[in-house]
């Protein structure tokens, strides 16, 4: 039997004893504490872990254990799901190197090693992790993304609900601010939405928003042109002075559209 093999021999019989050293050296080297179940989860795929490097010393197969890259993606869902930062799984990563290259080293000596063998399983296992931080970070960021894309969405239905007050008039409340993709919402979402309410009228109201630049006036003007071209009367209510001024720098013509100060007014003005 080959030094290595007695290597890879040594590492799957005790695999639970080398996990147990490599989470709380981890741990303790970072000063961390962490949830029971977490540390159970990090013992059982380091336990893993080192069953398969074992085995690919043994029979020269090289890859990554399938459920180190199931636990590296559960690792950043659950970091974002929590609300914490990347960086708090990344730094965890120097230290777990650090601690199976002292590992590594100190079995080579055992077993009789070369320097070349040694660096060999050192780069083997750096190659692992490496695919793993890669795992966590990447299935973060698309988890991000989607989280903020869902987030967006969500704000945009909620800063847009259509109100119906009586047969035939209902209220657009725009609240909050009003960006290039809440004034693409509300056309592509909110006006089908506003269309098959049979609506005679809709009172849009403008006293919620914070702000409000030319390109976003020019969007809500062609929301009102829109309503207008579906046989909708569209009414204007809440401009305040800036928002006002925003319009008349613009440019719009706002001739067709009765506008009111508040919503109060325009539905006075239906009775």
């Amino acid at each position: 039997m080959t030094t290595m093999c007695k290597v890879a021999e040594y590492i799957e019989e005790n695999t639970e004893v080398l996990a147990h050293r490599i989470v709380e050296g981890v741990l303790s080297s970072l000063d961390l504490s962490i949830p029971d179940d977490e540390r159970n989860n990090a013992f059982l795929m380091y336990k893993e872990f080192l069953g398969f490097l074992g085995k690919s010393l043994n029979t020269g197969v090289s890859g990554v254990p399938a459920d180190l890259i199931a636990w590296s993606k559960h690792n950043a869902e659950q970091q974002l799901s929590a609300g914490g930062r990347i960086s708090e799984i990344v730094i965890r990563y120097q230290p777990t190197r650090k601690i199976f290259n002292e590992l590594l080293t100190e079995l080579s000596i055992k077993f009789g090693l070369a320097l070349s063998e040694n660096a060999f399983l050192i780069k083997m296992v750096d190659d692992i992790l490496d695919t793993s931080l890669s795992e966590t970070v990447s299935t973060y960021e698309c988890l991000s993304e989607s989280y903020r894309k869902k987030a967006q969405q969500e704000l945009a239905e909620l800063s847009a609900p259509v109100v119906l007050v009586k047969e035939g008039v209902a209220v657009l409340p725009l609240v909050g601010l009003i960006d290039a993709y809440r004034a693409s919402y509300i056309m592509e979402k909110v006006v089908p939405h506003i269309a098959g309410l049979q609506l005679e009228y809709l009172i849009t109201d403008y006293s919620g928003i914070k702000n409000i630049d030319s390109e976003i006036a020019s969007y809500l003007y062609q929301l009102g042109e829109v309503l207008q071209l579906l046989g909708i009367k569209v009414i204007v209510t809440g401009l305040r002075p800036q928002l006002a001024q925003t319009v008349v720098e613009t440019r719009l013509n706002m001739a067709a559209i009765k506008v009111y100060a508040n919503l109060k007014q325009a539905l006075e003005s239906l009775k």
